[in-house]
C-alpha cells in the first residue's frame, strides 16, 4: 500500500514547485529583457552598463546572456559603411558584456581585416564592371540598332552579368567568412569563460 500524503505535505510540494517556476520565469524574462536592451542599445537609446547595474545579482546572468545573444548575431559581413559601424557598435556592446581584456584587442584586428575587406570590395566591383564593359557595351549597341533607339543597360538588369559579378564577389567574401567565424567562436568562449568566474 502506499504512503498517504497529507494535505500539508502535498501543499508544501506545490509551494516548492512554484518558487522554483517563479525562479525559472524569472531569469526567462531577465533574457528576454537583455535581448530589448540589446536592440536598444544598437538604435543608440540604451546604456548597457546602467541596465546590467541596476539588474539583480541574480538575474545579471541571464541579462547579460540575452545581450549577448542579440550583439553576436550582428556580426557579419558588412557591405557597406553604415554595416561597418553597426558592427562598430555591436563590439562595444559586446565588450560590455564579456568579461575578458583580450575582447577588444580581437574585436580591433577584426574590424580593421573587415575594413579591408570593405576597400577590396570596391576594388573587385570597379574591376568587374571595367571587364565586363565591352560586352555589356556591345548589347546596348545590339539592341540600340533593334529598336532604332539609344539603349542603356543597368549592368544588375542583365543576368548575365549579375552572375558574373556575383561569382567574384562571393569568391572574395569567402576569402573572410572564415574570419567572422573565428571571431564570433571566441566572443562565445570569452563570453562563458568571463560569465563563469563570476
Amino acid at each position: 500500500m502506499g504512503v498517504i500524503k497529507t494535505a500539508l505535505e502535498i501543499a508544501l510540494e506545490r509551494t516548492e514547485k512554484v518558487k522554483s517556476d517563479k525562479s525559472g520565469i524569472d531569469l526567462f524574462e531577465a533574457k528576454q529583457r537583455g535581448k530589448k536592451t540589446a536592440s536598444a542599445f544598437l538604435a543608440g537609446q540604451a546604456n548597457l552598463d546602467e541596465e546590467i547595474k541596476k539588474t539583480a545579482q541574480g538575474q545579471r546572468e541571464s541579462l547579460k546572456q540575452g545581450i549577448f545573444d542579440v550583439l553576436i548575431s550582428q556580426i557579419a559581413m558588412p557591405s557597406n559603411k553604415e554595416d561597418e559601424k553597426k558592427l562598430e557598435t555591436a563590439g562595444k556592446g559586446l565588450g560590455a558584456v564579456i568579461n575578458d581584456k583580450n575582447f577588444s584587442i580581437m574585436f580591433k584586428k577584426l574590424m580593421d581585416f573587415l575594413a579591408k575587406y570593405l576597400q577590396e570590395a570596391a576594388q573587385y566591383d570597379q574591376a568587374i564592371r571595367q571587364q565586363y564593359a565591352p560586352k555589356l557595351r556591345q548589347k546596348e549597341e545590339e539592341l540600340s540598332r533593334r529598336l532604332g533607339r539609344e539603349v542603356r543597360i543597368d549592368p544588375f538588369q542583365d543576368p548575365e552579368f549579375v552572375a558574373f559579378y556575383n561569382q567574384h564577389m562571393n569568391a572574395l567574401k569567402n576569402n573572410y567568412e572564415g574570419i567572422i567565424e573565428q571571431a564570433k567562436e571566441e566572443s562565445r568562449r570569452m563570453f562563458e569563460a568571463g560569465n563563469s568566474e563570476q
